[in-house]
Parts: C-alpha cells; sequence; structure tokens
C-alpha cells in the first residue's frame, strides 16, 4: 500500500504554460501533475496534487496535513518571501516538509533570496525544472525509511 504525501503549490504555478520557460520550464500544469505523480509511484507514494492562488487554502491544507500526518511537498511559489502565515501552518507538520522550486530562487532577483519556509523544512530542492519535484520525492522516501 503506496504511502500519500500532499504536494502543495502556490500563486500562479497553475499558468505554466504562459510563464517564462526559460524559468519554469515547458510543462503546464496538466502535464506537471502527470510528472510528480509518476515521480511518486516510482518512489512508493499516490501524490495528491494541488494549486491554489489563495494563502489561506494553502493554510487549510497544510492544517489537513499536520492532523492526517502527511508528508508535504511545497513549492509555494510567490508566499516563500512572506507568509509568515504559510510558515507557521507548515511548523505544525508532524511529517517531514521538503520546500521545492522550479528556478533557483538565488539566481533570481534579490527578493527572492529569502526563504520563510526554509528554516522549518525538512530540506530545499531547487533549480531542476521539474526534477525538483522527482527529486524531493527521492529524498522524502530516503527519510521515511529511515
Amino acid at each position: 500500500m503506496s504511502q500519500t504525501v500532499l504536494v502543495l503549490n502556490g500563486p500562479n504555478l497553475g499558468r505554466l504554460d504562459i510563464r517564462d520557460s526559460a524559468l519554469y520550464g515547458n510543462l503546464n500544469f496538466v502535464q506537471l501533475v502527470e510528472f510528480i505523480s509518476s515521480s511518486a509511484i516510482e518512489n512508493g507514494f499516490v501524490a495528491d496534487v494541488r494549486q491554489s492562488d489563495d494563502e489561506s487554502q494553502i493554510i487549510s491544507w497544510l492544517h489537513e496535513a499536520a492532523d492526517a500526518k502527511l508528508p508535504v511537498i511545497i513549492n509555494p511559489a510567490a508566499f516563500t518571501h512572506y507568509s509568515y502565515a504559510i510558515r507557521d501552518a507548515a511548523e505544525m507538520l508532524k511529517a517531514p516538509l521538503i520546500e521545492v522550486h522550479l528556478s533557483n530562487p538565488l539566481a533570481r532577483e534579490e527578493f527572492r533570496h529569502t526563504s520563510v519556509i526554509s528554516g522549518i523544512a525538512s530540506g530545499t530542492i531547487a533549480g531542476f525544472g521539474p526534477s525538483s519535484y522527482a527529486l524531493a520525492l527521492k529524498a522524502l522516501r530516503g527519510i521515511l525509511d529511515k
């Protein structure tokens, strides 16, 4: 029986098809979900992939994960840099949390260099496009198998 992992995606990730492909790759969001789901299966997970542009929705999903003790992979997108509310909700998790980014925030504008999430995450993987999610799933498998 595969374990469920909640994969949360923040603002504008649902519109990858019209964003800068040099930063975000060539997949649209449906293709990204398919890639994540396939990578999850390879690592013994079932991925419950969600996306919202609404901070309160992401907080509710984190509360759901905390209550169910589900591991979470999160791409907070722009919320990475300033959402203390998402950080506080993520800090309640009883299972691992891995932060991911398609692009490398440290190679971008200075305001993207700070993550309020990284300090409470089990780890951060960034800059590898969709493979950031696959790497996070592999890392999560390693954490849970210890």
